[in-house]
């Protein structure tokens, strides 16, 4: 589970980080000539990459893995 776990934390790490790159791309590719000309007809607007800004949605969740919690729940 613990490894499952930090798989899936990898892999949301991994999608931040190509969502950022593609945003970054898009941003720079709206201002350069001649695609900035483009961009403004069809009114593309610069997007903002993804970051948590809030210091509670930072912290790390808690995974509890004792037998105790799902005792009940089999």
């Amino acid at each position: 589970m613990q490894t499952q776990l930090a798989d899936t934390e990898d892999k949301i790490q991994a999608s931040r980080r190509f969502y950022n790159g593609t945003v970054r791309d898009f941003n720079t590719a709206t201002q350069v000539f001649p695609k900035n000309i483009i961009a403004g007809m069809f009114n593309f607007q610069k997007r903002e990459f993804f970051e948590i800004e809030d210091e509670e949605q930072r912290k790390n969740v808690k995974v509890d893995f004792s037998e105790k919690e799902h005792e009940g729940k089999k």
